[in-house]
């Protein structure tokens, strides 16, 4: 492929493409904050439409930890010092940790969009701002999240349909909400507090009762699901 092309790939994915899961949630599980993930179908179809199918490339190797390293690599045409084209297979890595639900299957994929994130594939999801989302009793998404204009394709509304979205008891491994923390210095309503409060005294004959943390990584932030 031509190198003035490469940037195709960092074009934003029109809202069907995109996926959502939910990561921390409120403290009364009412909430979730909005995950957005592309699926490895969406990245492969991305890079066939801007490489071409016989221009791009995967590879995996061991990672040093256990996990899963991925090399996706492209064959680049461009012009030489003397002005005459030159063709050469450009590679960039990135790994993932083998996940909890398909251990093999979920580590390739997880290396693969992060291999493909260094090629600029669904980079602008790191980028989209925290949004939580009220959740249903099954803890999806009982409304779709949208996606700012700004960060779709030219000519596509944000009101399209939507990808399908996953429960909240799974890491998303893809895309993640822009800056991954919750609005505002106390969180969302009924959110994950930033900093304790200062428990009340139990009464006379009463024991005190100290309460889990709400989801996230312990300490008021949601986790970081990587892509």
């Amino acid at each position: 492929m031509n190198a003035a092309d490469l940037p195709r790939l960092a074009d934003p994915f029109p809202p069907s493409d995109v996926e959502w899961k939910p990561g921390a949630t409120t403290r009364d599980k009412s909430k979730g904050l909005a995950m957005a993930y592309l699926t490895s179908r969406a990245v492969q179809q991305r890079f066939d439409d801007v490489c071409g199918p016989a221009d791009w490339r995967n590879e995996f190797q061991p990672g040093p930890d256990g996990g899963v390293l991925c090399g996706i690599s492209i064959r680049v045409e461009r012009s030489g010092s003397d002005g005459q084209p030159i063709s050469e297979w450009v590679t960039k890595w990135d790994g993932a940790d083998n996940s909890q639900v398909e251990a093999v299957k979920g580590g390739l994929s997880g290396a693969m969009k992060r291999a493909a994130v260094q090629w600029g594939v669904g980079r602008y999801l790191y980028e989209l701002p925290a949004t939580w989302v009220r959740l249903d009793d099954r803890g999806r998404f009982a409304e779709t999240p949208r996606i700012p204009r700004e960060h779709l394709p030219q000519g596509t509304s944000g009101n399209a349909t939507p990808g399908p979205q996953r429960g909240g008891q799974e890491r998303a491994s893809g895309g993640r909400s822009g800056g991954g923390r919750p609005e505002g210095p106390g969180g969302p309503p009924d959110g994950p507090a930033s900093g304790r409060q200062r428990p009340m005294p139990p009464r006379s004959g009463q024991r005190r009762v100290i309460r889990p943390p709400a989801s996230g990584d312990g300490d008021g932030r949601p986790a970081e699901p990587g892509f």
